[in-house]
This record gives structure tokens, C-alpha cells and sequence, in this order.
């Protein structure tokens, strides 16, 4: 625990005293106090429980006080607290490679089912959206509370070519900040955008010309309003640069988590006449997750699949993190006195 006005707890030094204070009037009572001759008999009936009883309230008063002294000092502690994150965006793939069988029924539905029980775990008052991409990405299902909208979204998943892994990257940013102006269009590579050009440059030339607004860089991780959630099974085939558009993600303080999901050694899949040989691109996942302060995690199966999922749903939604917990103190503080108050009078017909 640490303390933001750590010099208000040398009043504390001051209970010894209250204590040594209430001792010394105890004393000075029973010497001023008129002796009768049937002063004991009146003890014997009060016995030992009522001799304890009086000094209940005045301990009571000082843990009382105690309490507020600490309150005063603004301390810090690490609990565990409900997530601020209020937006998910779940990019998930749906190039031709998520047919492959390798996951049980095949990725493509393995993910599907993954996804839909993450959503049903997560509180209500979390909003999803969800990227689908492919050889382009696109928002199949803005950010919602419908759980129900979420689940439609995600059965009508159709399997294209290519993989643009962060043009979905990009495109969840879009959604994520939807005032920014960010062109997904102008950051693929085309006319727009000369071949080369990084997004950093991109931007500036964009606010340049007045087409969005200039931001300034955070720090990453430190949007806690919002997270991304990335799932796809190969490498980037077209599209944004991967590491460009985490960069993007990392500089607005947005988090993506990565799960990569199928073989790591690669398997060759075929659909139509064509073949394929498809590779799980770890490296670049995991380089993503660590440039934007986020995990990555591996799903090489159905169950494990489930399982990363329940995992990303209890670190969304709960996390641990340094809180003033000065308002508890002080609210224990005045309770103690309450109670104290209150058993004096009851007891005595008098307040301490």
C-alpha cells in the first residue's frame, strides 16, 4: 500500500496519547468519586462484563479515528476492479484457409462457436463489433449490445481469398474512432498510396490537406475504453503492413490481443481446383501483441480455442490496478463512530 499525503500519518502518534488521556481520566474519576457503603455491592451486581462494557464505545472511537487519519493520507492499493473496457472489436479471418479441418469441424466454425460463447460470457453492458477480412476487411456488424445481432453477424461468415491482416487492424481502429477520418482506403496499397509510404507519413499528408484530425501519440495500452481482438490462422497476403497498422493501434493506446489458430508447420489445403499451402505467422502475432501491450495466445484446437477465449473474457472484463481507497476508509471511519455513539447511549444515556 502507498500513500499520496504519506505526512498525515504522524497523527497517528497521537492515539498513544488519547489512550494514556483516557487512562489518566479513569483515575482521576474513581479518586473524586463519593464512596458510599454500598459501593460494593453495586459492583458485585455489576460484575466484570458490565466493568468491560463501558470501554467498548471510546475503542470503538479511537479505531474510529484511526481509520480517518489513514483516509486522510490517500492510500493506494492494487485490487481488482471491473475492467473499463467498454468496446471489443473482434476481427476475425475468413480467407479460404479457415476451411482447413486441422480444428475440428474445420477452423472457420471451430472460431465461430469460440466467438459466440466469448460474447455470451462477457457483462452486457460491453459493446462488440465485428471485422470480418479476408483479401479486404469490412464491419459486418457495428458495435452493439445485441448479443442476438452479434451471433447473425457471425453465422453469415462467407470464405474469400487472401488475407489482410492489417487492413483488419486498421478498419477496427475506424470503428473504434469513428471522428478520426481515418481512410481505410488511402492506407492499402494503390493509387491512393504510393508503394512504400508508411501510415505515419500518410497521415500527416491526409491532415495536411485538412482530410482528419491531427492526433498526438499516447502511450500504448493506455486507452482502457476499448480492445481489439484478432484471430486468423495465416500471414498477410495483401493489404496494410501488419506492424504498421499495430504501430497505428499501439499509438492511439489501443490493445490487440492475437490468437492464432490452426498449424504452426503449415498444411496445403485445396478448394475448387486450386491449392494452398497455409502457415500460422506467430512471430508477426506475437510482434503485434507486444508492440500494443496486449497477449498473444495459440489455439491449436477447438477446446484450446474455447479456453483462449475465456481466458481474453476474464482479463477484459477484470483487471488489477492501483486505486485510492481513501472513500472506504473514511466511510469504515464514520461507521465505527456511528456505532460507537450509539452503544454509549444506549448503555450509558451519553455520548463517550
Amino acid at each position: 500500500m502507498n500513500f499520496l499525503w504519506p505526512q498525515f500519518l504522524w497523527l497517528l502518534l497521537l492515539t498513544p496519547l488519547l489512550v494514556l488521556l483516557y487512562v489518566w481520566l479513569l483515575r482521576r474519576r474513581k479518586k473524586t468519586a463519593l464512596r458510599y457503603a454500598s459501593l460494593s455491592i453495586v459492583r458485585e451486581a455489576m460484575g466484570v462484563r458490565q466493568g468491560l462494557k463501558r470501554h467498548v464505545p471510546p475503542l470503538l472511537f479511537l479505531l474510529a479515528l484511526c481509520a480517518l487519519i489513514v483516509a486522510a493520507a490517500r492510500p493506494m492499493a492494487v485490487i481488482s476492479l471491473p475492467s473499463q473496457q467498454e468496446t471489443i472489436i473482434l476481427a476475425m479471418d475468413v480467407s479460404g484457409s479457415m476451411r482447413a479441418t486441422d480444428v475440428q469441424p474445420n477452423r472457420l466454425v471451430a472460431a465461430q462457436n469460440a466467438a459466440k460463447a466469448f460474447i455470451a460470457d462477457l457483462p452486457r453492458h460491453v459493446r462488440v463489433g465485428i471485422v470480418a477480412f479476408a483479401g479486404t476487411a469490412q464491419v459486418v456488424q457495428p458495435a452493439t449490445l445485441s448479443r442476438e445481432d452479434l451471433v447473425v453477424a457471425i453465422d453469415k461468415f462467407q470464405l474469400q481469398r487472401a488475407t489482410a491482416i492489417g487492413s483488419a487492424i486498421v478498419v477496427s481502429l475506424a470503428e473504434l474512432f469513428p471522428d478520426a477520418g481515418i481512410d481505410v482506403g488511402a492506407m492499402t496499397y494503390g493509387r491512393e498510396r504510393p508503394r512504400g509510404q508508411s501510415l505515419d507519413k500518410l497521415d500527416k499528408d491526409i491532415a495536411a490537406k485538412g482530410e482528419v484530425k491531427e492526433f498526438t501519440p499516447v502511450a500504448p495500452g493506455s486507452y482502457d475504453s476499448a480492445a481489439i481482438i484478432l484471430l486468423t490462422d495465416g500471414q498477410r497476403t495483401t493489404g496494410v503492413d501488419t506492424l504498421e497498422a499495430a504501430k497505428m493501434a499501439a499509438d492511439r493506446g489501443v490493445r490487440v490481443y492475437t490468437v492464432g489458430i490452426g498449424t504452426v508447420d503449415g498444411e496445403t489445403i485445396g478448394f475448387e481446383g486450386w491449392s494452398m499451402r497455409v502457415r500460422l505467422d506467430e512471430e508477426t502475432l506475437k510482434a503485434v501483441a507486444t508492440r500494443t501491450q496486449a497477449e498473444y495466445f495459440y489455439a491449436g484446437s477447438a477446446e484450446n480455442l474455447r479456453k483462449v477465449y475465456q481466458t481474453l473474457s476474464s482479463r477484459l472484463t477484470v483487471e488489477k490496478k492501483e486505486t485510492e481507497i481513501s472513500a472506504l476508509l473514511a466511510l469504515a471511519g464514520a461507521l465505527l463512530a456511528l456505532v460507537s455513539a450509539g452503544l454509549s447511549l444506549a448503555w450509558f444515556n451519553r455520548v463517550l
